[in-house]
């Protein structure tokens, strides 16, 4: 049984940083492309990063230059650090990973098979 669980998320001041979690059971990190996507009232979701399986990263416009995605193996664990927060950043941040035989990341949301919860990001 797949399980992602975020963390990290909370309320921050324009210009700020968030280090987002997602930790994994039943899913190996390290062998998996995995992705981070975030979904704003009213909006689609929409992918902001992902890493394939070799590490290879891929990062949607918005998030160039901020946004840092990063496995940590021992961890089993995903991380989204984001820095230079805007308030267009405000969005429910989801995790997700893509199936065995994909080992290349992608921005695009049905090309994953599991989800974590979510965490909310509040950026004013």
């Amino acid at each position: 049984h797949v399980q992602l669980v975020e963390s990290g998320g909370g309320s921050v001041q324009a210009g700020g940083s968030l280090r987002l979690s997602c930790a994994a059971s039943g899913y190996v990190v390290s062998t998996h492309s995995m992705g981070w996507f975030r979904q704003a009232p009213g909006k689609e979701r929409e992918g902001v990063a992902s890493i394939e399986r070799y590490g290879a990263t891929i990062y949607a416009n918005s998030a160039k230059g901020r946004f840092t995605i990063s496995k940590d193996s021992a961890k089993n664990t995903l991380y989204l650090q984001m820095s230079s927060l805007k308030p267009e950043d405000t969005a429910m941040y989801y995790c997700a990973g893509r199936p065995d035989y994909e080992p290349f990341s992608s921005l695009s949301p049905p090309r994953y098979n599991y989800w974590g919860q979510g965490t909310q990001v509040t950026v004013s």
